[in-house]
């Protein structure tokens, strides 16, 4: 029956995502220079994410908390060469023509397994909570609800940005979701085994976070020479932070 419990409760999680995703979707809020201000959004919403969720947690969760942010540093450096990587095997056109759909495809990958990875521990989170409790389950359930709708929108909309229309960023978007199934059903059968790497995952998806805000998103602001568009991407990068920041005073610790 527990199993059933925590199956349904990450399940639902990604629908909550979904639905929110559906909702932008429908209303186009991405035409007329929208998609800029998402991206600010998102890159405000990544940092309050990573600053005041995944690592503190992260740190609670051991000891030693140079080796969690270790992990962070581990995982940035890690990007930080994929993306070369991927920058030199697919945006060969980069210098010549900054346009061009390729020379943006490297966030999706980044993206998706940064957000992969969080979407699990998501899932770890709740399966624990329901192991402790019913009602410690059912809290946390609801907190990774609220925290997961604005954060599953601001991928798509990075996603968006990299190039993807808007039926595969859906869909992808909502199947990386999906991994928070994976990551419950997983920690229910052997959780024992390996709970003491969840700060460590945790700290491995925040080290993703910071590249892909700081290195990816914020420079494609500094580009911007209109004064009321820097002000108004400056108001939804805070926004984003302002978010996060005030749900996690809403929601309970758990």
């Amino acid at each position: 029956m527990l199993i059933i419990y925590i199956v349904s409760a990450t399940v639902l999680v990604s629908l909550i995502s979904f639905v929110g995703i559906v909702a932008v979707y429908r209303n186009a809020v991405f035409k007329d220079g929208m998609l800029k201000k998402l991206i600010s959004l998102a890159a405000g919403a990544l940092l309050a994410v990573t600053f005041l969720d995944l690592l503190p947690e992260a740190v609670e969760g051991v000891e030693d908390a140079r080796a969690v942010f270790m992990m962070a540093l581990v995982s940035f450096l890690l990007f930080f060469i994929l993306e070369k990587y991927l920058h030199w095997h697919h945006c060969r056109c980069i210098d010549h023509d900054p346009e061009d759909p390729n020379a943006k495809q490297h966030l999706v990958l980044t993206n998706l397994i940064g957000d992969g990875v969080h979407n699990i521990v998501d899932g770890f989170l709740i399966a624990t909570a329901f192991m402790l409790d019913m009602r410690i389950g059912v809290i946390t359930t609801l907190a990774v609800i609220v925290h997961e709708i604005p954060q599953e929108i601001s991928d798509f909309g990075i996603l968006l940005y990299a190039g993807m229309s808007k039926a595969r960023a859906l869909f992808f978007n909502f199947l990386f979701a999906l991994t928070a199934v994976l990551g419950g059903i997983v920690f229910y059968f052997f959780g024992q085994h390996f709970s003491h790497l969840i700060p460590f995952m945790a700290a491995f998806a925040a080290g993703n976070f910071i590249y892909l805000s700081a290195s990816d998103l914020i420079p494609e602001l500094d580009d911007e020479k209109n004064a009321h568009n820097v002000i108004m991407h400056t108001g939804w990068l805070l926004l984003g932070v302002a978010v996060i920041y005030a749900v996690s005073i809403i929601t309970p610790h758990v």
